[in-house]
């Protein structure tokens, strides 16, 4: 049975599971949906476009689904979706997409911490952690079990890989392989994410394969060009050295530097 306070707004289009909690003082618009079990807090904002999955905690003064801070919206229907299980802490903003994508995403199992920010058309997978006031502009893409310490702030576009993990205050321009620890002022590769990976059950043998991958990578002296050529003539064909080598080939923006300290 859902717990919804007659101090909330909860506007009488807006689709709710089962066993809801709306805190007073809460506001759900219309052409929005909250999935089972979900909390959302005193002064929080459940904006027209948001689709809010099962069982996650919205906190006092977040916004999911706030218009974007985009000057080519044009008022176009677009969404801010939310995964199951996600938790969304004082102060965070999802804002819904525009004509580019048409919607925001945010995966199952994410954790965004208070004052983050995920912009316009921005791609969350699951398990992902934003540290507090981390800010994401427009259209980038996060790869599952990514975290970003506090205080990172994302370029538009920018992609960033699976299990990689940002050091705090780094600002980012380009792409960020798998796999990888970046950090430092300007950003460069800071070494492969070992205790992330350790953590997450990856094997001795694989983190070594990823570790030689990325040595050719960043310190054989090859261009990054002649370095994929190189791992995908003489490495073994795995998942992982094959999801390093499509994001690197992929890349737009290309992929953050070597330390040259």
């Amino acid at each position: 049975m859902s717990n919804i306070s007659n101090q909330a707004y909860v506007h009488p289009e807006a689709k709710l599971g089962e066993n809801v909690t709306i805190e007073p003082f809460a506001f759900i618009d219309k052409n929005t949906e909250v999935g089972d079990g979900t909390i959302v807090m005193s002064g929080a904002n459940v904006r027209n476009g948001a689709r809010v999955g099962s069982n996650c905690r919205i906190f006092p003064g977040a916004v999911v689904g706030g218009i974007p801070q985009d000057l080519k919206f044009r008022g176009e229907e677009s969404l801010a979706i939310v995964g199951n299980n996600t938790t969304i802490r004082e102060c965070v903003t999802i804002n819904r997409g525009t004509a580019s994508k048409g919607y925001t995403k945010v995966g199952n199992n994410c954790l965004l911490m208070a004052y983050s920010h995920v912009a316009h058309d921005c791609v969350l997978n699951d398990n992902i952690i934003l540290g507090n006031a981390t800010q994401l502009a427009g259209e980038v893409e996060v790869e599952h079990h990514a975290i970003l310490s506090g205080g990172t702030l994302v370029h538009q576009f920018t992609r960033i890989g699976a299990h990689a993990m940002i050091q705090g205050g780094t600002r980012l321009g380009k792409d960020i392989p798998p796999y990888i620890i970046a950090g430092r002022e300007p950003v460069c590769f800071s070494g492969v994410n070992l205790v992330g990976l350790r953590r997450h059950a990856y094997s001795n043998e694989k983190i070594n394969e990823i570790q030689e991958i990325y040595r050719v990578i960043y310190q054989s002296g090859f261009n990054f060009s002649d370095a994929i050529n190189k791992i995908e003539s003489e490495f073994e064909e795995t998942p992982e050295m094959r999801l390093i080598v499509d994001f690197v080939k992929s890349s737009p923006r290309g992929i953050v530097r070597g330390y040259l300290g």
